[in-house]
């Protein structure tokens, strides 16, 4: 028993020696500089709470975080609404395997080229110039180009739904298919209408994808700064685009007290999800 627990720790070393230093150490380092000053010209490693003073009296800061959520939550509705409806068609509704395998290949295609090539192509397709006005004026929808449609908090949103979509249809498939058809056909002779079996059936074992679904679709929208910038034109922002402009300016530890706080407040939207369900007893 002795020899097989060191064998246990010895196999776990390389991969927690690997989490150490890559990931363990940097967070810490992260953590030690947000307490160091800057001037113009340099850093001083001198500790002090100037940092989160300024961060946590700013009401800039205030209206960025609540900007950041407001992505995050909106994005999350509709990628679980999206995510959702996807999941469940190839799962109960498909039934030849080759055909849930090609259509969940096509739902990967735009994957396949990068994020940053994906979200840009929908500039020449919102513009005032674009494909989506230039269809509507065709067709006598709207009298004059749409502004609100490119660079707005919509284009933003969009441009999230696009990206992240896919990391909710995964994980809810990959659990709707580890569902027993027999507990859907035990509710069918019970009685139960197609919306009571999704309701009490479907939905509740399908918690844990859910949960981690949103878990990917959450952090990556809170720490994604590109899209805000781009699909924005510069006119929003978010903690990431913060962080941003503060390492622009060389003022590390100010980007380091925010990437920390940014950090908090994610870790704190994972702690809730995880209390709502026990992921690792439902898997």
């Amino acid at each position: 028993m002795a020899s097989n627990h060191v064998t246990g720790w010895l196999l776990a070393l390389p991969l927690t020696l690997v989490l150490l230093a890559f990931l363990v150490l940097p967070i810490l380092m992260i953590v030690v500089v947000s307490f160091w000053t800057a001037t113009e010209f340099s850093i001083v490693p001198a500790f002090s709470f100037e940092n989160y003073e300024f961060l946590l009296g700013s009401d800039v800061t205030w209206r960025v975080l609540l900007n950041t959520v407001k992505y995050a939550a909106v994005t999350w509705a509709i990628t679980l609404v999206l995510g959702f409806t996807v999941a469940y068609f190839l799962a109960f509704h498909v039934r030849s395997q080759t055909w849930q395998t090609t259509l969940f290949l096509l739902c990967t295609i735009p994957f396949w080229t990068s994020n940053i090539i994906r979200m840009i192509s929908w500039i020449p397709f919102l513009g005032r110039e674009g494909i989506a006005n230039s269809a509507l004026l065709s067709w006598g929808v709207v009298d004059q180009p749409l502004d609100w449609l490119l660079f707005s908090d919509f284009s933003v949103i969009l441009a999230f739904v696009h990206l992240y979509t896919l990391f909710m249809v995964v994980p809810i498939f990959n659990t709707m298919m580890r569902i027993d058809r027999s507990l859907l056909e035990a509710a069918n002779d019970a009685g139960a209408s197609g919306f009571q079996t999704l309701w009490n059936v479907v939905l509740p074992l399908t918690r844990p994808g859910i949960m981690i679904g949103t878990i990917f679709v959450v952090t990556l929208v809170m720490g994604d700064f590109i899209t805000v910038r781009f699909m924005s034109g510069s006119q929003s922002a978010n903690v990431g685009r913060l962080i941003q402009n503060d390492i622009g300016l060389l003022q590390y530890p100010s980007a380091s007290a925010t990437s920390v706080m940014l950090l908090v407040v994610t870790l704190m939207v994972i702690g809730v999800l995880l209390r709502l369900v026990n992921i690792r007893k439902e898997l």
